[in-house]
């Protein structure tokens, strides 16, 4: 290769800088690096030490903060025993499908001594993300913060907070969760359900032997704080709460909202909500609980417990508080709904009247850019089902079978290659089918009597759509074993939840009910029991792309599909090739 000339590369070197100039992602972003090791940690809860899976020996995770516009690169080294990949929740990986995560769809698992760099660029996106486990159930312990903050010399579209607090709710195991979802599997029953829950995981003062493992958000009077809040929970959605004081929304699954004040929260599994506290002007005598505890609408067991941290003042004689004080002031309480969504209605209703509180900000610099015309319409039933036990063996499901779940009565089966690699490489006939049904094959009652057959279809199927569709999709929740709230994430994109409601869905009269100019932009989706919620989307991210339930014993049984969108025309609209360390099966 010949050099250039002094002038000559001048030109080019300007040429690149305008280019630069004319592309903020490349202008202002920088290259973040990060290494993750994934090792073992003993971690004592509840009087009993247990073996996690963690990142850096850490429990929760590190966090990963970058800028929009960033570059991140994350080398990830398995230390340990069990196969690992991680999905970064809720970022676009736009034309970066290869470092989206999900075992078996976008990549082969990172084995024991093995290692892999996954590389995505900030587009668009602030606010607040996380990262989790995406195989198994390592995810229980395998999770951390992401924090996306503005571009450069770019503010909040709010008042700027005195500081920032990530909150991330979990459930804690005594047992292995790795053999808890083994089990339930083996014998096709319901799980063992938590033993607890925590915040930044600890479980706090409400459970036996736990004293001493309590969060502690210690404030001082007059300011405002953001709280980065993430829901990490295996199976539960959850409410929060901090006594005596109100809770400013303004970001959910990082995308900005209109801002709205309430005193409870519900976040389902998978979401991310920033809210504004702003604390008392005077130092107040008094400790305030940090509640949280599940919003249930299932049939099966739950762990019915209450999580607690404390949010404590700081004492005005006192740079560090006054511990002895501190301890003889009285401790307030805030009142949660009822945990069971199926015995009160008007918990479920009010779950509902939340969640249409949940606004785009639509303004001028962050605009919602609503698909209004649609090429697509999908309609997917999402519930649980029954696969039939096998021979010479005895199963705890219902009727004697074993517990199922799925899409459309499709119960996805996961491919021993990764799809996307069979896509990228046109080897899809291999791996999976392209015939993922767009409408329910059997027609029912959706939430009324379910049908007799509750059998699924086991299969590894995706729907395929070209570059640039429109997409419009329904999700109907059934009554099949109970009606139940489901979170469904989309991996890859951001959707706008356009309508819910309760019942079967009716093409006829509900679309004309759709929000179209400012409903809120989400990546995860709470489906209402007995209930659907409509979406839409612009498929501009080619790829596979996973769609599952966030109630992880769910997706264990097969609620999930992927999404398949074809290259465009364009250069820019195409799917890279894979990266060189892109682990094999």
């Amino acid at each position: 290769m010949g050099y250039l000339h002094f002038p000559a590369m001048a030109a080019w070197l300007f040429g690149l800088c305008v280019a630069a100039a004319l592309m903020p992602e490349l202008a202002e972003g920088k290259t973040r690096h990060y290494t993750f090791n994934i090792q073992y940690h003993n971690v004592t809860r509840l009087c009993s030490t247990r073996k996690i899976v963690t990142v850096n020996g850490k429990f929760p995770g590190p966090r990963l903060l970058a800028r929009e516009g960033d570059r991140v690169l994350v080398k990830v080294v398995n230390h340990i025993k069990e196969n690992v990949t991680i999905h970064w929740h809720g970022i676009r990986q736009l034309r970066s499908g290869w470092a989206d995560g999900p075992a078996y769809i976008t990549q082969c698992p990172i084995q024991t001594g093995q290692s892999y760099t996954y590389n995505f660029t900030i587009i668009g996106q602030r606010g607040t993300l996380w990262y989790h486990a995406h195989i198994s159930w390592l995810r229980s312990t395998l999770y951390g913060p992401i924090i996306l903050l503005p571009r450069r010399n770019e503010s909040y579209p709010f008042v700027k907070p005195y500081k920032e607090i990530p909150i991330i709710l979990g459930e804690w195991f005594k047992a292995d969760p790795e053999a808890v979802i083994s089990q339930a599997l083996q014998t096709g029953g319901g799980p063992n359900v938590s033993d607890a829950y925590t915040l930044n995981g600890l479980p706090g003062p409400t459970y036996n032997c736990s004293s001493n493992e309590v969060f502690k958000l210690k404030v001082k009077p007059g300011k405002t704080y953001h709280l980065r809040l993430i829901n990490a929970a295996l199976n539960d959605e959850l409410f929060f709460s901090v006594a005596n004081h109100s809770l400013t929304v303004v970001c959910a699954d990082a995308t900005y909202v209109k801002p709205f004040t309430t005193d409870i929260l519900l976040i389902t599994p998978g979401q991310t909500t920033g809210v504004l506290l702003k604390t008392k002007p005077n130092f107040p005598n008094a400790t305030f609980l940090i509640l949280t505890r599940p919003y249930f609408t299932g049939a099966g067991t739950l762990d019915n417990t209450t999580a607690a941290g404390i949010l404590e003042y700081e004492h005005p004689l006192s740079s560090s508080g006054t511990p002895s004080s501190i301890k003889t002031l009285p401790l307030l309480k805030p009142s949660l709904p009822p945990i069971n969504g199926t015995k009160f209605v008007n918990v479920t209703q009010f779950v509902q009247n939340l969640a249409r509180k949940y606004r785009s900000l639509d303004s001028a610099k962050y605009p919602a850019k609503v698909p209004q015309t649609v090429d697509r319409k999908f309609f997917f039933t999402v519930g649980l089902g029954t696969s039939p036990c096998p021979k010479n063996t005895t199963c705890q499901g219902p009727n004697g079978q074993k517990f199922a779940a799925g899409i459309n009565n499709v119960s996805f089966a996961m491919p021993s290659v990764a799809m996307l690699q069979s896509h990228f490489f046109a080897q899809s006939n291999v791996t999976y089918r392209t015939d993922f049904p767009s409408n329910p094959i059997v027609q029912f009652n959706y939430t009324g009597t379910p049908p007799n057959n509750t059998n699924v279809i086991n299969s590894t199927r995706a729907v395929v759509i070209p570059f640039n569709t429109t997409v419009e999709l329904v999700l109907q929740d059934t009554s099949i074993l109970g009606a139940e709230s489901h979170p469904l994430h989309l991996h890859g994109f951001n959707f706008y939840i356009v309508g819910q409601g309760f019942g079967n869905f009716d093409q006829n009269k509900d679309p004309a009910k759709f929000n179209l100019v400012d409903p809120v932009e989400r990546n995860t989706v709470g489906v209402p029991a007995g209930g659907w919620a409509a979406i839409r989307f612009l498929a501009d991210n080619p790829g596979v792309w996973f769609m599952h339930c966030h109630l992880e014993i769910h997706t264990s049984w097969g609620l999930k599909m992927a999404w398949i969108v074809q290259d465009g025309p364009q250069p820019n609209q195409k799917l890279p090739p894979p990266p060189a360390d892109l682990p094999q099966c």
